[in-house]
C-alpha cells in the first residue's frame, strides 16, 4: 500500500489493480471510500479495463478469432501493477501486456494510472498506450468508485440524495439481468426535484442505471439537507453508471466510463461494440476525472 497526503486529504492506493482504497478527510475524520467489506462488496474503487461490464456470453470476436473474457470489467482490477513513481502529491502505477494477457486480449498495451492530490480533490488520470507498431487497439475503460454514505445515529440510506448537476431529466437504460447485458431498447427518465433524487428503498433492485451521450458531467452524493459531501467531475465521459448492491449496503458507486456492457444479443466483432475506443499504432488515450471531497 502506498499513501500520500496534504493538509486536507490522505489517500492510499494498492498495487493490486492500481486501486484507490482510501480517501481520508482529515477535517471530518472520516473515509470517503467504501472499506471493501466483502459482506457487501470486496472492492473500493476498481479500474475497469479493457472492458466495462460484461462481453456477451463471456466471449468476443476480433478478426474472426473468438476470445473468452468470463469476468466482467476485464482483468485490470485483479492484476498486479508496478509502482512507477511517487511524489509528495501523486502516485503512478503501470500495467503492460504479456503472454498471459494476450491469450484473452490480443493487444500490446501499457496502462498507466495516476492519482494526484489537488487541495480537496483527487484527480484520477488514465493513460492507455498502444505499443503495437502496426495494429489498431480496441478497448473500454471506466471507474467504479464506491462512496460511503455518512450514516450516523438517526440516519438511514434513504435519507440521502443524488444530485445531477446541470440536468433535471437525465435519461437512462438498464441491464437485462438474465442476459447480463444492456437493454438499449427501453429508455427511461429519472424523475428529479430540481436535479435531486432521494435514494429510496429498492432503488437498486434493478442493478445499474446507465446514462449515455455524455449527460453526466458533475454529480454529487448529498446529506439529507441536500448539502454535497462528495462530487464526481467527469466532463467528456460518454457513459456513466450508478450502482449499489442492496438497500443494506452503506455506499453508492458513481462511475464515469468510456464504454459499457454489450447490448443484449450482440454478436458482432470487437470493433463494433458500443462505446469501444480505438487507438492507432503507437498512440495513446489520455483522460481524467476528479473526486471532490466537499467541505
Amino acid at each position: 500500500m502506498t499513501s500520500i497526503e496534504n493538509d486536507f486529504l490522505k489517500i492510499s492506493t494498492s498495487e493490486m489493480g492500481a486501486e484507490l482504497i482510501s480517501i481520508y478527510d482529515k477535517e471530518k475524520m472520516q473515509d470517503v471510500l467504501w472499506n471493501g467489506d466483502p459482506r457487501f462488496w470486496k472492492y473500493h474503487s476498481p479500474v475497469l479495463f479493457p472492458f466495462v461490464g460484461r462481453v456477451n456470453g463471456g466471449k468476443y470476436r476480433h478478426h474472426g478469432i473468438e476470445y473468452f473474457m468470463p469476468a466482467q470489467h476485464g482483468f485490470a482490477r485483479t492484476s498486479r501493477f508496478t509502482l512507477c513513481s511517487r511524489t509528495e502529491d501523486s502516485v503512478t502505477y503501470a500495467l503492460e501486456s504479456d503472454a498471459e494477457t494476450e491469450k484473452i486480449y490480443p493487444f500490446q498495451f501499457r496502462l498507466e494510472i495516476t492519482y494526484k492530490l489537488e487541495v480537496r480533490n483527487v484527480r484520477v488520470l488514465w493513460n492507455v498506450i498502444n505499443l503495437s507498431e502496426c495494429h489498431h487497439m480496441y478497448f473500454s475503460i471506466g471507474a467504479h468508485p464506491a462512496f460511503r454514505l455518512p450514516i450516523g445515529p438517526g440516519r438511514k440510506k434513504s435519507d440521502f440524495f443524488i444530485h445531477f448537476e446541470g440536468t433535471e431529466e437525465p435519461r437512462y437504460i438498464l441491464m437485462d439481468l438474465k442476459a447480463s447485458a444492456a437493454d438499449p431498447g427501453r429508455r427511461y427518465t429519472m424523475e428529479t426535484d430540481h436535479g435531486y433524487v432521494r435514494i429510496r428503498d429498492h432503488m437498486f433492485d434493478i442493478d445499474t442505471y446507465i446514462f449515455e451521450k455524455g449527460q453526466i458531467e458533475d454529480i454529487s452524493l448529498c446529506y439529507p439537507d441536500r448539502t454535497p459531501f462528495v462530487t464526481v467531475h467527469c466532463p467528456h465521459f460518454p457513459y456513466f453508471g450508478i450502482w449499489s448492491p442492496s438497500d443494506e449496503a452503506p455506499f453508492v458507486c458513481l462511475e464515469p466510463w468510456f464504454g459499457r456492457a454489450d447490448d443484449r444479443g450482440f454478436d458482432g466483432g470487437m470493433s463494433e461494440k458500443t462505446g469501444i475506443q480505438v487507438l492507432p499504432p503507437l498512440s495513446s488515450f489520455r483522460e481524467n476525472y476528479i473526486i471532490e471531497v466537499n467541505e
